[in-house]
């Protein structure tokens, strides 16, 4: 029987980018402190869920050689839903011609890995074709008056078609998991805007990465020197940069766009995948290992064989 594998893959960043210098006219900051505690120098910002996932589905598609009536399903892992009801995944459907069914999965920064194991999940059961899309728009829920939030967040999409077409399994091991007890440590009431407590985010969120990495290692039987490049979740570099001492990782094997998008949610993991493609750091046959954390406190971590086809 045929394995799911990722076939096609883009992304998209709203054309309005976000400098540390222009922050720090609105709030008490600067570009060097931004840099130093975050690693972050821009973002960008104002763009849509439903309009960037529009984008990156469609090019992934494209990519992929796919046309709408291949999609099997279409799940989009957002926190950020343009409407509370409809799903943003109806109006992404409807956007692209599709004729699946659409489901939204809010796993917050961990979502796009916990839609790339539930869509191989749906593969194994005999779908042919999902479309994964990653997307979230934080810049409307930011207090542009909190500078610990706001010179954190941004707004992107990515998006990955995954076809059963492989001889082999692609993903060969995962870890899913949330803490509800850490609920209110990170969140965003209907209305509100985005509260953090940050040093507790940042103890958690190590801890997190380095469970769910290590879980997902050991149900694909490798460790970390078979791990050819590391795609974290792009929140801030020290945690990275911790997550990665505890792992004994170096930084050099990891993807990193986190510099110009910030903190993008459930799209920066594929953000910094389709970087690091783009950039030739990914060859076929490599293991890599998607890991990262979110509100909720969810995490989740992943090993895949990148597997993509010739072209």
């Amino acid at each position: 029987m045929p394995h799911g594998r990722i076939t096609g893959w883009a992304t998209h960043l709203p054309e309005k980018v976000l400098t540390n210098d222009e922050l720090a006219k609105i709030v008490d900051t600067s570009d060097e402190w931004i840099r130093e505690r975050t690693g972050i120098s821009t973002r960008h910002v104002d763009g849509t869920v439903t309009e960037m996932s529009t984008e990156a589905g469609r090019s992934a598609m494209a990519m992929a050689g796919v046309a709408a009536d291949d999609i099997d399903l279409l799940l989009l892992a957002s926190c950020t839903s343009d409407q509370q009801f409809p799903a943003s995944a109806s109006v992404v459907q409807h956007n692209l011609g599709l004729t699946c069914g659409a489901i939204d999965m809010n796993a917050a920064c961990s979502g796009f890995v916990y839609g790339l194991v539930t869509a191989m999940q749906y593969i194994d059961g005999g779908l042919d074709r999902v479309l994964l899309i990653g997307s979230d728009a934080l810049s409307p829920l930011i207090d542009w008056a909190d500078r610990g939030t706001c010179v954190l967040f941004g707004d992107g999409a990515g998006a990955v078609v995954i076809e059963r077409s492989a001889e082999e399994p692609s993903l060969l091991g995962w870890d899913l998991m949330s803490d509800g007890s850490a609920a209110g440590i990170l969140y965003c009431d209907h209305g509100g805007k985005i509260v953090m407590n940050g040093q507790e985010v940042f103890r958690r969120a190590v801890l997190a990465m380095e469970s769910a990495a290590r879980k997902a290692m050991e149900q694909a039987a490798v460790t970390s020197d078979d791990i050819a490049l590391v795609v974290p979740h792009q929140a801030n570099v020290r945690i990275i940069e911790a997550s990665f001492k505890r792992l004994g990782l170096t930084m050099d094997r990891a993807a990193m766009v986190l510099h110009r998008t910030g903190n993008t949610s459930a799209a920066s993991i594929p953000l910094a995948m389709v970087d690091a493609i783009d950039a030739g750091r990914i060859q076929q046959g490599d293991l890599l290992l998607l890991v990262g954390f979110g509100a909720g406190m969810s995490s989740a971590a992943a090993v895949i064989r990148w597997d993509a086809p010739a072209r």
